[in-house]
């Protein structure tokens, strides 16, 4: 491990040299994959700088244990030596945990897919309030939110949604919420006062590029007709919707969000894309099982992985077995708890497998 920290501590300095060229930045392409190999290797190089003072920390205590004769100097060297043991074994753990492999999607802009399931109106109601969550979530991570496609129902919910998240790192935090989630309340139509339980389902799939997905036009049909339901004066007066079907894999992609054909198109084949990717990601994550086992929660579509209880006011999370009773503030975009506690069971099981690998080297 320690070789590696060396040699990313070189290659470090080595960009930082290339940075402060004269000529860098006006070759645009070279600064910006410069300046992100730079933001990459920042934490690792500020960790390992780190363990290194507090490495020095214990040699410095222990020469002053032995030289020392005077009580209070050894009694201070003593506390110290302890400090530095404690930051060695904490930043040990903290470099494993930088140096795992990194999901090359982490940086990415996702394309998120929520749609009502079981439940009927209710689960629909329910979609519209995680859409909601998740566009003031984004918003407090001050990402820009666009709609891609939308189906509604007239009492204020979404049969389905597609929107889009563009940020830094959106796909690292959005990753995990892919799943069923699950809603247990009384509904406004329920005279009984009876608990129903209804889900929906949360696709997270990073945004693909052209040079990811490659689309063979044969394999595309591509038709316009005049857009449906609310949207101003151009709904109904000019062809700006804009479907597309994808012939090998059956996916129809219907955009009419905005005003423009031209707009629409884009949009569509920017879902198209995603969906693409997306499910050679999934073939990937079925070949490689052990991949998966060591994921968590972000392989299967099937897998239920929330609860949101009303009448108890609390929200469950089954892969971590965490529960926190504030699911107001929970459905009005506050979920970084819960994201940052994902994360943290994801680094420890890959940092588990890796020591398995390596004999707990």
């Amino acid at each position: 491990m320690f070789d590696r920290l060396e040699d990313l501590l070189l290659r470090y300095e080595e960009v930082m040299n290339q940075l402060s060229e004269p000529d860098v930045a006006n070759d645009t392409r070279r600064f910006r994959n410069l300046m992100k190999e730079q933001s990459n290797l920042a934490p690792i190089v500020e960790a390992y700088g780190a363990y290194k003072k507090a490495k020095q920390g214990i040699e410095d205590s222990l020469l002053m244990l032995e030289e020392e004769s005077d009580d209070e100097l050894r009694e201070l060297a003593k506390e110290e030596l302890n400090e530095s043991k404690e930051a060695v074994a904490k930043l040990e753990n903290e470099l494993k945990i930088l140096l795992l492999p990194k999901d090359p999607n982490d940086e990415k802009n996702v394309v998120v897919e929520i749609r009502a399931g079981a439940g009927g109106d209710e689960a629909a109601l329910f979609a519209a309030e995680v859409y909601r969550m998740y566009v003031h979530y984004a918003e407090s991570c001050h990402w820009k939110i666009e709609t891609l496609e939308i189906e509604e129902i007239g009492i204020g919910g979404m049969k389905s949604v597609n929107f889009m998240v563009s940020g830094q790192g959106a796909y690292s935090r959005l990753k995990f919420e892919s799943g069923v989630h699950r809603v247990q309340r009384v509904p406004e139509t329920e005279s009984q006062g009876r608990i129903h339980t209804s889900t929906i389902t949360v696709a997270v799939m990073p945004e693909a590029e052209e040079v990811d997905v490659q689309i063979d036009e044969k394999d595309i049909r591509i038709d316009v007709m005049r857009a449906s339901g609310n949207g101003g004066q151009c709904v109904n007066t000019t062809d700006s919707a804009v479907r597309l079907t994808h012939y090998p894999t059956g996916i129809v992609i219907y955009s009419q969000t905005e005003k423009s054909q031209l707009q629409n198109k884009e949009k569509a084949f920017a879902l198209l894309r995603a969906k693409l990717y997306d499910l050679e990601l999934q073939k990937k994550q079925d070949a490689e099982s052990e991949a998966r086992r060591s994921q968590i929660g972000t392989g299967d579509r099937s897998e239920k992985i929330r609860t949101y209880n009303f009448p108890q006011g609390r929200v469950t999370d089954h892969r971590i077995n965490l529960t926190l009773y504030k699911l107001d503030k929970i459905l009005n975009g506050d979920i970084q708890e819960i994201i940052d506690a994902c994360i943290a069971a994801d680094q420890a099981m890959k940092l588990s497998n890796f020591e398995d690998k390596n004999g707990n080297s």
